[in-house]
């Protein structure tokens, strides 16, 4: 049992202070954010641009093709 404390304690030891990978100044902050949200909203604007000049195609045929309404289940 001493062992499994003291190779815990090692463990603990090594990995105190252990620094991740630094982050570039170009993704901190509020401004990257603000461009993305931008772009996105570019791209969104031309997506709805482009759906709005594709014609709507109306369906054909569907009151035609359902039965006849009923009740079900009165007395």
């Amino acid at each position: 049992m001493k062992w499994v404390w003291l190779a815990w304690a090692a463990g603990l030891v090594v990995s105190c202070g252990v620094m991740g990978p630094p982050i570039p100044p170009e993704d901190v902050g509020v401004a990257p954010i603000i461009e993305r949200q931008k772009l996105l909203d570019a791209q969104d604007a031309k997506q709805r641009e482009a759906a709005d000049a594709q014609p709507m195609m109306e369906p054909q045929g569907q009151d035609v093709d359902l039965p006849p309404l009923r009740p079900v289940g009165t007395r």
